[in-house]
């Protein structure tokens, strides 16, 4: 075939493509969502209508009104704390007229438990500044002052109308979580609470849970309910944070955190338990209070690091049940009984869903090993010696600068994941934590999930637990049997790496970490320290009888600790419901072996495969958004190989220097002459990779050179596919290795660059990250474009690529084409 045959033939394919691609937006753009199909978008939307009802409810003075207008200032609370948390902050109007009437009230108000600690817990979550913390710490004194102190209650609370309750007395659960709840909430606000307080609570709790592992309402006799016993739960995560155990330090300066521990087994009855009655539609063990239950639900499965009680996805049962049932009118909710009153019940709704929905941060990996198996009863299995470690992490993190004001955790089976969804489930979270003393003996299943998980944009972090020999060793054989070919190595991290910066600065030559490069970043980090020990004694105020050299330690661990987060996740981490669908996607296997659109990857003297599956999972998105048939496989070819002269499109991406002869440079150049289209970009914005790039154009095309595609170009708009006139980009505003990394994420016009041939663009390129975000594995140091705007503007390119020869039609009339 010669040149103008081939060129003909080319565009005659490139032609058939077009009609194809054309197709393909027109039925992506105008499919709507099917109505059973739960997303993430459909829960927000459902929040916005519900906080859109509350605010229209609210009085001229700040309140809120009630049925029969009682109980006015702890329904204002509750109807405060949800707007708060589905996204109003204490700038915004309502917030302020809600605040404002709260700190008008004079005693007697607030009256009785629920009210006071309701008011404690909207004040605290306003976090408006330290305005409010003289009025949260005279309520937390009422609260400290009015519970049980003797007798068979000691340590709950009662109704308390007149807060002076004192001594003796009754109590009951409902009264009592919320004076727990409140109490929390002052903690983290910076109002300190006794010791003494909390250990009369965890006394409460623990010797009233009744035989069948349930709370019922009052006295240990009473028959177990759902609400009562999610109650429970959270108020024995909340306690045992609290209490926190003295850490001990040895003789020669180092932690002693491993002295034998009992497993504390209240929560787990209480957990399996609700395993055996959950339900979203009804409140197990009693027919009332609905929404109430399914508030405590979600603290309950937040708190605990729980997913699923039993085989129940509480989250998504839940948020199913009840985005269905919203008032199509007005977007209210109404329960039965009290909470037939639409801003009581709104309220209750929209703090399930907007709380719920909070990022899994990193999932707890439970695994089984020999140590397991031969261990006593009543001790700590072998993943999880150190049980509030990742709980009081997360919680370090939540509220920090620049991360989300509400991050979670979970515990995931190992085993359970590979008998349902595999890696799927374990990318619910971006971050995977393991930990142990003893071998964790993976089998050749288990170890193939892990790499997967990797694979997929995942992240490990490994923390050896008590000094264990068996615990490190077991992970560095596992890193061997998931790379058997050597092709990567468990390595330590020097200073230059990012991880030392990322959010507080470290010393990488007393920090002892190990890494994995996998694609665009370390994707494994494993401490041989145990850090774990330290996050579990980590307390937001710790008691003033801890010694400086345990808060200096736990201080520095709870650092290292954030450090590594930060890399992996670039303080971004998504939504419940978007890591699930994100999860589920990536998942997918190579289905089309041949497909209709196939993009050619150069290979090049740089690192060419920086993020091998960038190009998979961009095919991915375009079967899966587009409607089209592309080839999820990814030929690499070298830049000299003839056969780039069939593929429409040819991809390049890099991180360090490159180079290519002039032979290889003529081909690439014949081809983009022939009508193929170049996309590139910079992994991270690596400035070796872009200077080569541009070395390279300049030789390619001396005559011409690479200028900014105007943002009106249709390449950005709609018509292409996406809107992509506005995105957003993490972009370095501290890079300087004598200080932390400060990145920001920017919505700004994308900066894509080009160089035209007959009035086409042949080349597109990006000095900012497209390739790691197509990937997930974009870290807080990676300058570029964050992972849903990179698909979006890759989208863009690779259609409008193809789209473009619209205007060359007239170059193909008459070409038969098979």
């Amino acid at each position: 075939m010669d040149c103008v045959q081939y060129r003909r033939a080319h565009r005659a394919l490139r032609w058939t493509m077009t009609g194809a691609i054309c197709i393909s937006v027109l039925f992506h753009f105008n499919a709507t969502i099917s109505a059973q199909e739960l997303t993430a978008q459909a829960v927000v939307d459902s929040i916005d209508r519900g906080r859109e009802f509350l605010v229209k409810q609210q009085n001229e003075d700040g309140s809120w009104p009630t049925r029969g207008g009682s109980h006015v200032v702890g329904v204002s609370c509750l109807a405060l704390m949800a707007i708060i948390n589905s996204g109003m902050t204490a700038e915004d109007e309502p917030v302020q007229r809600g605040l404002k009437y709260l700190r008008s009230l004079r005693p007697p108000e607030p009256r009785g438990t629920y009210q006071t600690g309701l008011m404690i817990m909207a004040l605290a979550a306003a976090k408006d500044g330290k305005r409010d913390h003289t009025l949260i710490q005279s309520l937390v004194l009422q609260l400290e002052n009015s519970q049980v102190k003797t007798g068979p209650d000691a340590g709950g609370w009662g109704y308390g109308p007149g807060m002076a309750i004192g001594g003796g007395g009754s109590a009951d659960r409902s009264n009592s979580q919320y004076a727990v709840l409140a109490l929390r909430d002052a903690v983290h606000a910076g109002v300190p609470v006794s010791i003494s307080t909390w250990k009369l609570i965890k006394q409460y709790w623990s010797t009233q849970q009744s035989a069948d592992g349930g709370w019922g309402y009052q006295s240990k006799v009473g028959a177990s309910r759902g609400s009562m016993t999610v109650a429970g739960i959270a108020t024995m995560v909340i306690v045992n944070s609290m209490l926190g155990d003295e850490l001990e330090i040895n003789p020669d300066g180092t932690p002693n955190c491993c002295v034998n521990q009992d497993d504390d087994e209240s929560i787990e009855r209480a957990i399996r338990w609700m395993a055996e009655h959950f339900s979203v539609g009804s409140n197990p063990g009693v027919n009332s209070w609905l929404l109430y239950y399914l508030y405590g639900l979600e603290r309950a499965g937040r708190l605990s690091g729980t997913r699923f009680f039993g085989k129940h996805d509480w989250y998504r049962e839940g948020a199913a049940f009840l985005t269905e049932r919203q008032s199509v009118r007005d977007g209210s909710w109404k329960g039965a009984g009290q909470e037939s009153d639409p801003v009581l019940g709104t309220s209750f709704v929209l703090l399930f869903l907007s709380k719920g929905l909070a990022p899994v941060l990193i999932n707890k990996l439970e695994y089984n090993s020999d140590a397991q198996a031969n261990q006593k009863p009543d001790t700590l299995p072998n993943w999880n010696h150190h049980q509030n470690d990742i709980l009081n992490l997360t919680d370090a993190l939540s509220g920090r600068p620049d991360w989300p004001k509400l991050l979670t955790w979970q515990t995931v089976n190992l085993d359970l994941a590979i008998q349902g969804a595999g890696v799927s489930v374990l990318r619910q979270a971006p971050v995977l934590f393991i930990s142990g003393q003893d071998h964790p003996e993976f089998d050749e299943k288990e170890v193939a999930h892990l790499k997967q998980y990797v694979e997929q944009g995942g992240f490990i972090f490994a923390v050896d637990n008590c000094n264990g020999a068996g615990f490190d060793r077991g992970f560095r054989e596992l890193i061997k049997k998931m790379y058997p070919q050597g092709e990567v190595q468990l390595k330590r991290l020097t200073a230059e790496h990012p991880v030392f910066r990322c959010e507080y600065l470290l010393d990488a030559e007393s920090v002892e970490l190990y890494g994995v490069d996998v694609g665009c970043r370390t994707s494994i980090i494993y401490c041989p320290d145990d850090l774990a020990c330290l996050w579990d004694k980590w307390m937001r105020f710790p008691s003033k009888d801890r010694s400086v050299k345990a808060t200096s330690m736990i201080t520095r661990a709870i650092r290292i600790g954030s450090n590594v987060i930060a890399y992996a996740t670039g303080r971004e981490p998504p939504n419940k419901l978007d890591q699930e669908e994100l999860a589920n996607k990536e998942g997918m296997q190579n289905q089309i072996e041949r497909g209709f659109l196939q993009i050619a990857k150069i290979r090049h003297t740089g690192t060419w495969d920086a993020a091998p599956r960038a190009l998979g999972n961009l095919l991915k998105a375009l079967n899966q958004k587009a409607g089209m048939i592309a080839s999820t496989k990814t030929p690499s070819l070298p830049a000299s190989d003839p056969n780039l002269m069939q593929y429409p499109l040819i991809y390049m991406h890099g991180r360090s220097q490159f180079s290519l002869s002039k032979s290889e440079q003529a081909n690439i150049r014949q081809a983009l002459e022939n009508g193929a289209v170049l996309f590139a970009d910079a992994c991270c914005g690596s400035q070796p990779f872009d200077q080569s790039f541009r070395q390279m154009i300049r030789e390619m095309f001396p005559t011409r050179e690479l200028k900014r595609i105007p943002i009106d170009h249709p390449l950005f708009s709609e018509q292409t596919g996406y809107d992509v006139r506005r995105v957003r980009r993490r972009q370095m505003e501290v890079d300087d290795v004598n200080q932390p990394l400060k990145a920001q994420t920017v919505v700004v016009e994308p900066l894509l660059e080009g160089i035209e041939i007959d009035g086409h663009l042949a080349v597109i390129y990006s000095k900012y990250d497209i390739s790691c975000a197509l990937e997930q594995q974009a870290s807080v140091a990676c300058a570029g474009y964050v992972p849903q705007d990179a698909v979006n503007l890759a989208l863009n390119i690779v259609r409008y690529a193809l789209l473009q020869d619209i205007a060359f039609k007239n170059k193909v009339q008459g070409i038969k084409v098979d």
